[in-house]
């Protein structure tokens, strides 16, 4: 039987990957897969959820059976190798990690200071972020939209998660595309108000855009995005921290009817009071 390890969020990203690839590329089930290479059946599901780290030879034996080559099984192995450790940094384009850990959390808190929240954004609005920030070619950005508005799903779903968005005022004061972009955002988060903290724009705070993922039976993972790489975080003082950030957010917000309040006075109101466009990609 293959020994459980406490699992990371790229850790569940990788096992889940394997496990597409077994279906992708064989017709076995899980169990069957595992009496093909001489497995217990727990190894295979173990190693599948993101809870066992595989040695070469797992790793070989699993691939191979898949029909995979050496260059699969180097790119893989090189993957897994620092899978479980608890910072893990990738390119700020990957989002398939971010998914993952999105769309498997039963608890969601997140701080925007720049921009507004990925989750609640509008199409229109998350292609003026990307086009603003220009930190990715132009061909690529449909793609980018279409992947966050897909994201956007969990909010809808029965077993959504609980999710709790502080967003400062500088994010509703910056300009992205024009004035029915920003109309049709602030619209947005009215719609979804419950779920809406603001910070009001005189009140500082000192820390950059980040997200707490909860979860029922994993390690809760802080994440922090930058313009250079997606940072996430298991390291339990981190998260002590990160979990004090939020404390202190829920203090200096305004409360759900006073959010509301904030954001009715920016639907339909001047447009003259915004600011130059901000470069963050929330």
């Amino acid at each position: 039987m293959a020994t459980s390890t406490p699992s990371t969020v790229y850790s569940r990203d990788l096992g889940e990957e394997l496990r597409k690839v077994r279906e992708s590329s064989t017709d076995f089930t899980g169990a069957a897969f595992a009496l093909r290479l001489g497995w217990d059946p727990s190894k295979v599901s173990t190693l599948e959820r993101g809870k066992y780290c595989p040695s070469e030879i797992d790793l070989v034996q699993y691939l191979s059976m898949c029909g995979k080559d050496i260059d699969y099984f180097e790119d893989f192995k090189r993957r897994f190798r620092n899978a479980f450790e608890e910072y893990i940094v990738q390119v700020p384009d990957n989002l398939r990690t971010i998914a993952i850990a999105e769309s498997t959390a039963w608890k969601i808190m997140r701080y925007d200071a720049q921009t507004i929240t990925g989750l609640v954004q509008t199409p229109e609005y998350a292609d003026g972020v990307y086009r603003v920030a220009g930190l990715v070619t132009e061909e690529r950005i449909p793609t980018l939209v279409q992947l966050r508005m897909e994201r956007q799903a969990i909010l809808r779903r029965h077993d959504r998660p609980t999710c709790l968005f502080y967003i400062h005022e500088h994010a509703l004061q910056t300009q992205i595309g024009d004035a029915q972009i920003m109309e049709d955002q602030y619209l947005r988060l009215l719609f979804n108000v419950h779920m809406i903290r603001i910070i009001p724009a005189d009140t500082p705070v000192i820390a950059s855009s980040c997200a707490l993922w909860e979860y029922e039976k994993a390690m809760s993972v802080a994440f922090i995005e930058t313009d250079l790489a997606n940072v996430f975080v298991q390291d339990p003082g981190a998260i002590v921290r990160t979990r004090l950030l939020f404390d202190r957010l829920a203090e200096v917000a305004l409360d759900e009817e006073q959010s509301r309040s904030k954001l009715a006075e920016y639907v339909g109101g001047p447009r003259e009071d915004l600011n130059g466009a901000g470069t963050r990609l929330a």
